[in-house]
C-alpha cells in the first residue's frame, strides 16, 4: 500500500479525536457554559452540519489545486476551529469554532478519494480501510484519553491537545505529500447523470439512515453509558477505548469483507449486527460485562460499513469520486446531526439508558435499501 496512506490514516486519528470527544465530555462543557446536556450536544450538530454543507463546497473550490494544498487548507481550517473552542465563553462561540473544525472535516473526502486512486479497483477496500482506521483509531485512543482529561483537568484540556496535534499533522502533511499528488478532479461535468443513479441515491440515503441510528445515542455517549452503569471518569475512559479498539478491528474487517466477498454481503451482516445490539444495549444496564460485550460488537458492525460503502460508491462513477465521496460524507454528517437532534429532543422523555431504541427504525430502514442491490460476483 502507499505509504501516504498512513499519514492519511493519522490525520483522520486528530479529526475524529477532535471531532468525537466532544461526546464523552457533555457534562463537563454543560457545567463549564452554564447550558444543558442537550444543548452541549448540538456542538455535535453544528460540526455535522458544517462538514455536510462546507466540505463539498471546498472540495469543488479547490478541484484544480494540487491535493497537497488543498490538505494544508483542510488541516489549517481544523485546527482553528480547534483553538476557537478552546477559547469559546459561551454557546455561540462554541458552536462558531465547530463550524470551522466541519469545514476542515473536508479533508476525510479528499483523503478517500486520493486513496482509491493510487491502487487498483481490487484494493480499494483496503485502502479505503487503512485511511479511514485513524478514525476508530480515535475512538481507541483520542476519545477516551480526551474524556479523562476533560473530566479530570477540564473540557479545554482535550480540546487545546487537538489543536496542538492538528497543527503537528499540518507540518507532517506539508513535508511528507509529495507536490504533484493529483486524483480526479472533483467537478459538476456529468455529475448531474451520475448523481441521479439508484444505486448512488441509494448509497447516500444508507449512509445518512444508518449514522442517524448511530449518532441519536452516541452524541451522548458519556450519559448514556453513566445511565447504563455509573462509573468513574477512569472507567468511562475505558470503556471508550475498548470501544474504539472494536472500531479499529471492524474498519479492519470491513475492508477486507468488501474485498472478499463484496460489500453489499458485507453491509448486510454488518447492518444486522449493529440493530441486534442496539437493540440488546439498554438491556444490559447493571450489567457491565454485557453492556462491554455489546459495545464490542456494535463498534466492529459499525466502523466496518464505512470501507463497503466507501468502495460501492467510487466503483460506481471513478472519475466523478472525489465528489461522490464528498457528498456521502454530507450525507454521514447530516446524519450525525440529525440523530444528535432527534436523541437531545427524547431525553426527558426516554431513560438515557433506552436511547439506543430510538435508532432502530433507521437502522431497519438502511437494511432495506440493500434489498435493492444486487452483490456482484467477485473474482
Amino acid at each position: 500500500m502507499p505509504p501516504v496512506l498512513y499519514l492519511f490514516a493519522l490525520c483522520n486519528l486528530v479529526i475524529g479525536s477532535g471531532a468525537f470527544v466532544i461526546g464523552g465530555i457533555l457534562v463537563p462543557i454543560s457545567e463549564s457554559l452554564h447550558i444543558s446536556v442537550a444543548a452541549a450536544g448540538q456542538a455535535m450538530t453544528a460540526y455535522a452540519l458544517a462538514t455536510a454543507v462546507l466540505a463539498p463546497l471546498l472540495i469543488i473550490l479547490t478541484a484544480r489545486w494540487p491535493r497537497k494544498r488543498a490538505i494544508q487548507l483542510a488541516l489549517i481550517l481544523f485546527g482553528a476551529g480547534c483553538v476557537v473552542c478552546a477559547l469559546s465563553g459561551n454557546l455561540t462561540v462554541l458552536l462558531l469554532g465547530r463550524i470551522l473544525m466541519g469545514a476542515g472535516a473536508m479533508f476525510s473526502a479528499a483523503a478517500s478519494a486520493l486513496a482509491v486512486s493510487l491502487v487498483a479497483p481490487a484494493l480499494r477496500g483496503r485502502a479505503l480501510s487503512i485511511t479511514f482506521l485513524g478514525m476508530s483509531i480515535s475512538y481507541a485512543v483520542g476519545v477516551p484519553v480526551g474524556a479523562w482529561l476533560g473530566f479530570e483537568y477540564g473540557w479545554r484540556v482535550p480540546v487545546w491537545l487537538s489543536a496542538g496535534a492538528s497543527g503537528v499533522m499540518l507540518v507532517a502533511a506539508s513535508w511528507w505529500v509529495p507536490a504533484n499528488m493529483a486524483s480526479a478532479g472533483a467537478s459538476f461535468a456529468g455529475f448531474g447523470a451520475v448523481a441521479r443513479q439508484g444505486a448512488v441515491l441509494r448509497v447516500w440515503l444508507r449512509t445518512l439512515l444508518y449514522f442517524i441510528a448511530i449518532f441519536s445515542v452516541f452524541a451522548y455517549v458519556g450519559p448514556v453509558l453513566q445511565a447504563l452503569n455509573p462509573m468513574t471518569s477512569t472507567q468511562l475512559s475505558i470503556t471508550l477505548a475498548v470501544f474504539g479498539l472494536a472500531g479499529v478491528a471492524g474498519t479492519l474487517s470491513g475492508g477486507w469483507a468488501n474485498d472478499r466477498f463484496g460489500p453489499i454481503r458485507s453491509m448486510r451482516a454488518q447492518l444486522v449486527l449493529l440493530i441486534a445490539m442496539m437493540l440488546i444495549l439498554p438491556l444490559t444496564r447493571g450489567h457491565p460485562p454485557a453492556t462491554l460485550v455489546t459495545l464490542v460488537l456494535w463498534g466492529i458492525a459499525g466502523f466496518g460499513m464505512m470501507a463497503p460503502q466507501q468502495s460501492l460508491l467510487a466503483g460506481l462513477s471513478p472519475v466523478q469520486a472525489p465528489l461522490l465521496l464528498s457528498l456521502n460524507g454530507s450525507m454521514l454528517y447530516l446524519g450525525t446531526a440529525l440523530g444528535a437532534v432527534i436523541g437531545g429532543s427524547l431525553i426527558g422523555q426516554l431513560d438515557l439508558s433506552q436511547l439506543s431504541w430510538v435508532g432502530v427504525p433507521f437502522g431497519l430502514l438502511a437494511l432495506v435499501t440493500l434489498a435493492f442491490e444486487r452483490p456482484k460476483p467477485r473474482s
